[in-house]
This record gives C-alpha cells, structure tokens and sequence, in this order.
C-alpha cells in the first residue's frame, strides 16, 4: 500500500482519471492498494456468493459490493472526505446509492489482507471505520487463513467478537444466522 500526499480532492480525481490503479483517498492523503493475488479473489468471489445468497433468502433490504466500489464514508458531525475501497461492504441504508459510489456508512466492511496492506487495514481503516460507525468489521487474513470480526458496542468502540483460524465456523454478530465454514472459504 503506497502513499502520497495531495492537498485537493480535485487532484485525487485527477489520478484516478489517468491510472488503472485502485486508490483511496482519506483527508488529503492517498492510498495506491495492491493488485490482488489469486487466492484473495478466490476468498473475495466466495464471501460475496455466501453474503449476496444470504441477504437474498432473507429477503433483506441489504446489498452487498465487490470492489472495485467506491465507498464515500459520510456522517453527520464529521469532516473531511474519505474514499475507501473495502474488499465487501453491505450497505442496508438504499438512500446512500449514487449512480458511481455510496455516501454514506455501510452496515458491514470485509477487507481480505495482502502482504504489503496489512497495516493499513488493520490500523487506519480499523479505527476509521470504527469512528464512523460501520458495526460489523471481518478481518480476513489469507496467509493465516483466519478471520477476526469486530463489533460496535453500546459506546461505539471495536471489540473483537469472534477469531477464528483454520477449521470450524465463524458467526456474524450483526446478520442474524450467517455464518461461514472457514474450510469452504480457504480451500
């Protein structure tokens, strides 16, 4: 994950115009993500089956996204823009669609790690994404083949809800009755 500085939304439009690259923009920084390797688009292509399967046999209001998918986080009372490009996101508030992107908070982001964006995923859109309130956060790690889920709590703050590593299955807090077999994930 490379970073450069610019000071204008304005610039970062202007790159992303002229480059077949994926970046994300948060407050006058921005983030070049690595292309990705075949077994993180065998994990991606397999969670967003498993979720979009889910969201249709409930019958739920819910969508979800595979990047690439332009996430505008928005909400009240904060400033600054952030363009990010999660993995997955489940957005169940229609309101936030736009013919290019969402504006808005999604309910649930899943990032798939790669070797050279781990901390970017694990600390700055952790915490970016816990200030602006997207309840549920999955973690998955291909080189470990583990998935951590963080969870709001009543005082809006990540808590760790589940781990798993390897075998066994793995439940959403916020979608009631999803869960995953890690071993159909990882194969």
């Amino acid at each position: 994950m490379s970073k450069e500085s610019f000071t204008s939304i304005e610039e970062y439009y202007e790159i992303r115009e002229s480059s077949d690259h994926l970046y994300e923009y948060i407050d006058g920084s921005i983030f070049m993500s690595p292309s990705p390797s075949t077994k993180h688009q065998r994990i991606s292509g397999r969670l967003l089956v498993k979720l979009s399967n889910y969201l249709t046999q409930k019958a739920d209001k819910c969508e979800v996204f595979a990047a690439p998918y332009d996430i505008e986080l928005s909400k009240e009372g904060m400033e600054g823009t952030k363009i990010v490009i999660p993995d997955l996101a489940v957005m169940c508030d229609k309101s936030g669609f736009t013919d290019t992107k969402y504006v808005g908070v999604p309910d649930m982001i899943v990032e798939i790690l790669s070797p050279s964006n781990q901390s970017h995923d694990l600390i700055t859109k952790l915490n970016l994404y816990m200030k602006y309130g997207v309840k549920e956060y999955w973690i998955v790690n291909p080189m470990l083949d583990s998935i951590i889920i963080y969870s709001l709590n009543k005082e809006e703050v990540y808590e760790q809800y589940a781990i798993k590593t390897d075998l066994g299955t793995i439940t959403s807090k916020l979608l009631s009755g999803f869960h995953l077999e890690l071993e159909h994930i990882f194969q």
